[in-house]
């Protein structure tokens, strides 16, 4: 499970670049949004500002900040009309002011970086992480099984080696 570490620890050299996407991502989220999106977007942002070397360094702050937000988007299944909260990609773009390919492009290099897919438990919304299967499968003597069915030992072993969010009640 969580291999990732959400912080928003940032080098100095790359403050000003982290200041000026989260200004970016923080207001997009509010408009379009949760803080919960935007929380999860400055823990991206950030652990791109910690790569070395920082990709971020190539590239506008609006383009990186759209790329970033779709890729979490994209995880959490933002584009799905069923979910709340949605919205299209055309309209994330638009409102970052980047093209389809420019937002694409930058989207594809932020989950490739961190091997991003959808309901990826490292990049899911906390609010969602009950709900998704990703999150507690484990594998018991060569068998897939949902963690949260195994006796309680085995959900033990399982969180104390990070295979699981939690162990559940």
């Amino acid at each position: 499970m969580a291999k990732v570490t959400h912080s928003e620890k940032v080098p100095q050299s790359m403050r000003e670049m982290y200041e000026q996407i989260v200004m970016l991502t923080d207001a997009f989220s509010a408009e379009h949004l949760t803080e919960e999106y935007a929380q999860l977007i400055r823990y991206a942002t950030a652990a791109l500002c910690r790569k070395r070397p920082s990709p971020l360094l190539k590239g506008k702050p609006k383009t990186w900040a759209c790329g970033i937000t779709h890729a979490i988007g994209f995880v959490n299944f933002l584009f799905d009309r069923s979910e709340e909260p949605s919205i299209r990609a055309s309209e994330l773009y638009a409102a970052f002011g980047v093209s389809k390919s420019t937002g694409g492009a930058k989207s594809k290099i932020v989950r490739d970086l961190f091997d991003m897919y959808q309901f990826d438990p490292d990049w899911c919304l906390p609010s969602k992480l009950d709900d998704n299967p990703r999150a507690w499968m484990i594998m018991v003597n060569g068998f897939f099984v949902d963690a949260r069915s195994a006796p309680r030992n085995v959900q033990e072993i399982a969180y104390e080696k990070g295979l699981i969010p939690y162990i559940p009640e």
